[in-house]
């Protein structure tokens, strides 16, 4: 059985949210929706599953904790024990007051770059790739519904797109 590919474009967030909702009330399946900025709701109309990233945000962090942590250590402790104003540096627990700055700006920014790799990575905007996008009037104003469907779904599925406010109806073979 061949798929065909069919595009629903939209001129407003709104009736994106209506379409995707009416689609999945007939248990027709989204591939991918297109937008020229974040829908809030839209997740939640395509029944995604809440998203995993801050658990990689936290272990960057943490790794970010970490490096930082024993960068200091070794510097200021084992290495090149300095006596600054009176401190001792014999031991890291008795400078932690002095070094939570430096933890802090070390964690964030692991984190920080860390999150910029992965999003990159997950979005594949990548050099050299060329980008999935099926129509570049959506990183500009417009929305759009990609779907493959069956001939069979096909009709229904366009007369849904029309009824729920879709400006545009494109069927790719």
């Amino acid at each position: 059985m061949s798929k065909t590919v069919i595009h629903g474009i939209y001129d407003d967030e709104v009736q994106l949210i209506e379409g995707v909702s009416a689609l999945r009330s007939q248990g027709i399946s989204i591939k991918d929706v297109f937008t020229p900025f974040p829908v809030h709701g839209l997740d939640h109309a395509m029944g995604l599953k809440r998203t995993r990233i801050a658990i990689t945000s936290f272990l960057y962090g943490i790794t970010g904790t970490s490096l930082g942590t024993l960068m200091m250590w070794y510097m200021m402790v084992h290495d090149w024990p300095t006596d600054i104003g009176g401190k001792p540096s014999f031991a890291y627990y008795m400078n932690i007051p002095a070094f939570v700055p430096i933890t802090f700006e070390c964690t964030v920014l692991c984190a920080a770059h860390g999150m910029a790799i992965t999003f990159f990575l997950r979005s594949w905007i990548l050099p050299g790739v060329t980008p999935k996008n099926p129509d570049p009037r959506t990183t500009d104003n417009k929305f759009l519904i990609l779907l493959e469907a069956s001939d069979a779904q096909k009709s229904a599925i366009e007369s849904t797109l029309k009824k729920t406010g879709a400006s545009e109806v494109n069927i790719k073979h």
